[in-house]
């Protein structure tokens, strides 16, 4: 199952920019809770800022992905992949700047500390591969490799090698 909630954070990728990566993170919305309605309410920009003393001090943020994976697995797309989220903020790649420009920007609901489901990793898999039929992606990264010192996403938690896995099984 998945759902659509449109982000009014995007705008159009430069004339002639191909995408051809995706950035795996992880969010949670108060930090370290899950299951609640914050992601989507600050990707929505509906954050209620009052109801939480973390949100006021991200109240001037306008940030999207274009996935978010919830613990269960469950699919939310808020930005086409054809348009650009904003997502990477600060980032490179293989000597290229700017990655929102060519990336897709996949949210998983987590943090560094926790490890993340199975259903996640099944739904990312199952995501990446849909997306590599479609895009020529030469590559699959964490935001801490685009912007590192800066970000830490997915972090510790994140099993590569069980995403690997699942992109194995899936696949088949």
């Amino acid at each position: 199952m998945s759902l659509f909630l449109p982000s009014p954070n995007f705008d159009h990728r430069p004339p002639g920019v191909r995408v051809r990566l995706i950035v795996v993170h992880a969010i949670s919305l108060p930090p370290e809770q899950f299951g609640g309605p914050g992601v989507a309410q600050l990707f929505t920009n509906s954050l209620p800022c009052a109801s939480h003393p973390y949100y006021d001090t991200i109240r001037h943020l306008r940030v999207s992905a274009h996935y978010f994976i919830r613990r269960d697995g469950l699919l939310i797309r808020f930005v086409d992949p054809d348009l650009r989220a904003w997502h990477a903020g600060v980032s490179c790649w293989n000597g290229q700047q700017r990655c929102n420009d060519f990336s897709i920007g996949i949210e998983l609901e987590g943090c560094d500390a926790q490890k993340f489901e199975i259903a996640q990793y099944e739904q990312l898999a199952r995501l990446v591969l849909m997306l590599k039929k479609r895009y020529p992606i030469e590559g699959v990264v964490g935001h801490s490799e685009i912007a590192p010192g800066r970000k830490t996403d997915p972090g510790p938690g994140f099993d590569w090698a069980q995403f690997e896995r699942c992109l194995q099984q899936v696949g088949d």
